[in-house]
């Protein structure tokens, strides 16, 4: 079923990037080459959406999974009549094993059912890994947290700050809170002026220093 929600959130390559576990050139890259979308401008700032972020996330855990780009592209391509503006996040997608040299991207239909994108009826795969739940993922923090499961106090809210990673149902910017927290007297500061727990600190910090890396790395 096409997706008929409108962009959400406000975001630059870089933002994106920290939530998407890359670089935020490489974000840039993914919307020029037509892999994620930039829905609010496609000119220089590229500006995107809670939705294109989750593209993104979709975008880095298919090529995790050996999938190529050349196959990405073909899926996003083949999908957007049918599912919408963020096909990744929106139809019921899985992939082959990701342990074979390469893998293809399919959609589940009823009765569980694997079909190449591709090719549609052209091939059933038996066996398929789905792909986990992407806005799920996203509202905690993004990928870093794929790496930090005992970070709960980030939170993604598209209605919130424009979409900024916050601190768990305060307006308060994890990053805002990891820079502070990481200055001398940080942690009385975020205390007193703030009320933020040293949980709350310790989260925002491992959170955002684990972005950065991966955003680095990427």
């Amino acid at each position: 079923m096409k997706a008929s929600s409108k962009p959400r959130g406000w975001y630059l390559a870089r933002e994106v990037g920290l939530l998407a576990g890359v670089s935020g050139d490489k974000i840039g890259q993914w919307a020029r080459y037509g892999y994620i979308r930039s829905s609010w401008s496609s000119t220089i700032p590229r500006t995107y959406s809670f939705q294109d972020v989750a593209e993104a996330i979709a975008v880095h855990e298919l090529l995790n999974r050996r999938v190529v780009h050349a196959d990405i592209k073909s899926a996003i391509d083949g999908l957007r009549a049918r599912y919408g503006d963020w096909p990744l996040q929106t139809a019921p997608l899985v992939t082959t094993d990701m342990h074979q040299m390469s893998a293809r991207v399919a959609i589940r239909e009823d009765g569980g059912a694997a079909y190449d994108v591709g090719r549609r009826r052209g091939q059933t795969f038996l066996s398929f890994v789905e792909l986990q739940n992407i806005s799920q993922l996203l509202r905690r923090g993004g990928w870093a947290v794929l790496d930090l499961p005992d970070v709960t106090r980030i939170e993604v809210d598209p209605d919130r700050l424009s979409g900024r990673p916050t601190i768990r149902d305060r307006r308060i910017p994890a990053e805002k809170v990891a820079r502070i927290a990481q200055t001398p007297g940080g942690h009385r500061v975020l205390s007193t002026g703030y009320d933020i727990s040293k949980r709350e600190a310790s989260d925002a910090v491992r959170w955002y220093e684990h972005a950065q890396r991966l955003a680095e790395a990427a």
